[in-house]
């Protein structure tokens, strides 16, 4: 019989975009391989792009870990990237902890994955010592993001902060227009372009094109997270999905 595995996300109320992302990239896997996966989401608020909208919704993710873990989920990914990378050096690790022990609090313990985690995870899979990052927030906030990706290892050479502080907004960008975005960016040296850096904006349609147009790995938030998500279920992550890291490509 194939196994079906449980797909918890904690959400922001305004974040449409992992819902459908990461539904897409284990569905096309679903084309390969026998696993199957259903889909539960549960929300914080947040409507804005700022740094005390993003604290405050922060503080409803224990809340949202123990109604997952309600469900019996077999993997929880928390699915905002710039909250938690906003809340200071290394706070992935600390948010992993505190959701992970609400879990088992709940007698249900459960695999825990941040997409900023996952980031840092996919660029180390990657090998990735010089990255470029688009991203949407505004560019204080994007700033914090460069800062935590380099206190992780790595050398930011270029970013771009598109300044969209609306989260509908975020999520109502067409990805096909990465396609142009990119090529702002100085990619001398770099060895990964994170062409978003964000799970609330699209971009998956355009991953494969900008790889094949720039020749280095192409990776997303979202992309990160599911390969992460597979890694914590323990499930072969070198599939053709989309994507570098995905693809077993690097």
């Amino acid at each position: 019989m194939k196994k079906t595995y449980r797909i918890g996300q904690i959400v922001p109320s305004s974040n449409i975009t992992m819902e459908t992302e990461i539904p897409a990239l284990l569905r096309s896997r679903e084309t390969i391989s026998p696993e199957r996966f259903t889909f539960h989401s549960s929300r914080m608020r947040m409507k804005k792009v700022t740094k005390e909208e993003l604290e405050a919704m922060d503080a409803q993710s224990l809340k949202c870990a123990q109604e997952l873990s309600d469900a019996r989920v077999d993997v929880m990914g928390y699915a905002c990237l710039v909250a938690i990378m906003s809340m200071g050096r290394g706070y992935h690790c600390v948010s992993e902890t505190n959701l992970h022990e609400e879990t088992v609090k709940n007698d249900a313990p459960t695999p825990i994955v941040t997409s900023a985690g996952a980031l840092i995870n996919g660029l180390k899979v990657l090998g990735a010592k010089k990255v470029a990052v688009i991203t949407p927030y505004m560019k204080p906030l994007t700033q914090l993001v460069v800062d935590y990706i380099e206190h992780q290892g790595f050398e930011v050479m270029d970013f771009i902060a598109l300044e969209i502080p609306d989260n509908l907004e975020v999520a109502a960008q067409d990805p096909m227009n990465l396609l142009d975005i990119y090529k702002r960016l100085d990619l001398t040296g770099v060895d990964v372009l994170v062409v978003s850096a964000c799970v609330q904006m699209p971009s998956l349609e355009a991953i494969d094109a900008i790889e094949n147009e720039i020749g280095i790995p192409v990776t997303s938030a979202a992309v990160c997270t599911t390969y992460e998500m597979l890694k914590k279920l323990a499930l072969d992550t070198k599939v053709p999905m989309g994507g570098a890291l995905l693809s077993g490509k690097y």
